[in-house]
């Protein structure tokens, strides 16, 4: 027994599996045990607000059969709910239309266009266009007889009569004949109903205002509406002696026998343990495994964009309970998972809405659940698009076009799938002015996400792709002023670049983080420039005349610190931050170390080491690697092959993997070797030398 039970798999083992599917492990950052309780607290929170409403069920329902006789203590009056939601239904197609001023405004310039039309076909002899008005033979020869004093009059009847029509009003159902006949009654002042002049101007008209309306819905004035035909014929009451049976016992409950109950305090309600526990688990298990989810794909997580992602959670949940059956999944879902993309990752943010549509309260035959699933798709469009954009641009038309998407596809199911072929779903309805609004809202909400990502990127960490396009602006201060102030170094970083991205590149690494991450790693440089070999000139080396080694290595370290200092004061994300300590890990200052042993054999080898750390990335691993290769690279001779730089590369690797500098990196023996190569592809291309042309003078 003891046997089976060693055999177990160890707990702790199975989370490493989990987080560190390569070898060597990755690094994970560990949180606090205050960080830890931070999100345990929110986990808690949106548990509880997934399931409290399984705490206080009603035992009773419309149907069951009454356990005993009810008595009503006193006399009221109760609403009938039933009857007042089949009152409501009934006066569902009841609304309230208000005048369009931009649809009014249209309309009449539509009948302004067409008497200007008449008058060119007047100037033309009716030569052209005559099949869009098609006047009679009479309706012709007033036109062509007709005065400009006369023409003006009658084109000004025409328009005070367009204006009384809109002004009350213009539906788009009314047939052709009768809109002819209330337009020729507007133009009464124009002689007799045949009279040439008055029929045209009905035609003008008529022809103008067909299958065309002017209305728009107020929904406030709907509402008033509504609230006042229910109270019209007064609202369905059920009176209740005292002392009369509400239920008797061994008979099911009406709908009116349960509302009586229910305002007497009748119905008990007690909690589902079994349900409250499967749902409070299930909301648990969401956030924890969203957590899971999060710290694989971004080892060096922090606390505070785990809590990001599960406030973003919480908010949605709480929302949810408040709006109820009106609540959108797509404007509650979308905008989370567009920042999460952004900032995080895309594993990250399919996870988050994972986890948000588990905890959806609907039913299947619902409406939103049909549109829930339709707001998942957008989400999926979204989370790995939005990881890719690289400019705030980009991000916007995503902000456009998912929206816009999404429509047209809730525009497809209803119409092209489920009336097609007659599905029947009874709670199912297509509104396209809700929808089309419903889509300019989400629009919005998203544009706002957009620009408050910068301010959310400063609070919790994160690191967009347009923010690292942004930090690799050679143009900002920092590079400029290391361009100008340490131009060895800047020139230095820039070949580094061209190695560290290349090897990135190969092997599937963040290829814009360690591009901004190398052009900010040497900046601390800055403080002292003279003392780096590059930034020599006339071959005078301030090391030599010190001849301190001790000295000359703290030197070298405050580099490192003089860089994180750099790094706070710019603002630089942490994440970039890393590159400066990582890159040069704990190295040895072998040049230093051995100037000291020279004249103190026992010096100590910790005390010319850098502070570290070591690198935690695959992107701060590769930067170390070119940082060593870049030197050894340039100083080959022209004539060296391939094999010859090859050798010198893997050297380098080879004594930081010894020195054990990329233990915690996470990149492994394939992915060296295959870095490596990429370096020998850069070095060659480095190496490729100009032609020299006869004749020329150097002179």
């Amino acid at each position: 027994m003891r046997k089976s039970l060693s055999k177990l798999p160890n707990p702790k083992k199975i989370w490493r599996i989990w987080l560190g599917s390569q070898s060597p492990r990755r690094s994970i950052l560990r949180w606090s045990a205050t960080d830890k309780l931070g999100l345990l607290m929110v986990c808690l929170l949106v548990a509880i607000f997934s399931s409290y409403e399984l705490l206080a069920v009603p035992d009773l329902k419309p149907g069951d059969i009454a356990q005993f006789n009810e008595i009503a203590p006193r006399g009221a009056v109760v609403i009938d709910t039933k009857a007042l939601k089949e009152k409501k239904q009934g006066l569902k197609d009841n609304f309230v239309q208000v005048i369009d001023m931009n649809q009014s405004n249209n309309l009449e310039k539509s009948v302004f266009q067409k008497i200007k039309k008449l008058r060119t076909l007047k100037d033309s002899n009716f030569e052209v266009g005559i099949d869009e008005i098609n006047p009679t033979t009479s309706q012709k020869i007033w036109l062509d007889n007709a005065s400009d004093s006369e023409w003006e009059e009658w084109k000004e009847e025409i328009k005070n009569a367009s204006k009384k029509m809109l002004s009350q009003g213009i539906i788009n159902t009314l047939a052709l004949d009768q809109l002819n006949d209330a337009s020729s009654l507007q133009l009464i002042n124009l002689g007799k109903k045949d009279s040439p002049k008055r029929s045209l101007g009905a035609k003008i008209l008529s022809n103008s205002f067909y299958q065309k309306s002017n209305l728009k819905v107020d929904t406030l004035k709907t509402k008033i509406l509504l609230d006042n035909l229910i109270n019209k014929d007064g609202i369905s009451t059920i009176e209740v002696k005292k002392g009369s049976i509400i239920s008797k016992k061994g008979e099911p409950i009406t709908s009116q026998q349960f509302d009586i109950l229910e305002h007497f305090n009748k119905v008990s309600r007690s909690p589902r343990p079994l349900k409250w526990l499967i749902t409070f688990s299930e909301s648990m298990g969401s956030c924890g495994l969203l957590l899971l989810i999060m710290r694989r794909e971004k080892p060096r997580l922090k606390a505070k964009q785990g809590l990001l992602s599960l406030t973003l959670l919480l908010v949605v949940q709480l929302t949810k309970y408040w709006l109820g059956p009106q609540a959108s999944p797509m404007q509650l879902i979308l905008p989370p998972t567009l920042l999460l993309s952004q900032g995080i990752g895309t594993t990250t943010s399919l996870a988050w809405m994972a986890a948000a549509s588990l905890t959806w309260p609907t039913s299947l035959n619902e409406l939103s659940e049909v549109r829930l699933i339709i707001a998942c798709l957008a989400g999926a469009f979204v989370a790995f698009l939005g990881r890719r954009m690289r400019s705030r641009a980009q991000v916007l038309q995503i902000a456009v076009f998912i929206p816009l998407g999404a429509l047209l596809g809730q525009w497809f199911i209803f119409n092209q799938v489920i009336k097609s072929k007659n599905l029947e779903f009874s709670n199912l309805s297509f509104d396209t002015n809700y929808l089309f609004n419903e889509t300019l809202i989400i629009s919005a909400i998203l544009m706002v996400t957009i620009l408050i990502i910068p301010i959310l990127e400063n609070t919790f960490g994160l690191l967009t792709r347009a923010r690292l396009m942004e930090l690799a602006d050679q143009e900002r201060p920092l590079l400029r002023r290391l361009s100008r102030e340490a131009p060895g170094t800047f020139e230095h970083t820039l070949t580094i670049l061209s190695l560290a991205e290349e090897g990135a590149r190969v092997i599937g690494a963040d290829v814009d983080l360690i591009r901004t991450g190398a052009l900010y790693h040497d900046v601390g440089k800055l403080h002292a420039p003279n003392w780096f070999i590059e930034n020599q000139k006339d071959g005078i080396n301030p090391h030599e005349e010190i001849k301190n080694p001790y000295k000359s290595a703290d030197i070298l370290q405050a580099h490192v610190d003089e860089g994180l200092k750099l790094a706070r004061r710019y603002r630089l994300p942490s994440p970039i931050a890393d590159f400066i300590p990582e890159h040069q890990g704990t190295l040895k200052m072998g040049y230093f170390l051995h100037k000291a042993r020279e004249s103190d054999p026992s010096a100590s080898e910790k005390r010319f080491r850098y502070k570290g750390p070591i690198p935690h990335s695959k992107e701060t691993g590769i930067l170390m690697l070119a940082d060593g290769c870049e030197a050894a690279l340039r100083a080959l001779e022209a004539s060296s092959s391939d094999n010859d730089a090859c050798k010198t590369v893997r050297k380098i690797i080879q004594s930081r993997q010894i020195d054990g500098q990329l233990k915690e990196s996470s990149l492994t023996r394939a992915e060296i070797e295959i870095i490596l190569r990429a370096f020998v592809s850069v070095w060659r291309r480095m190496r490729h030398r100009r032609l020299k042309y006869p004749g020329f003078n150097s002179r």
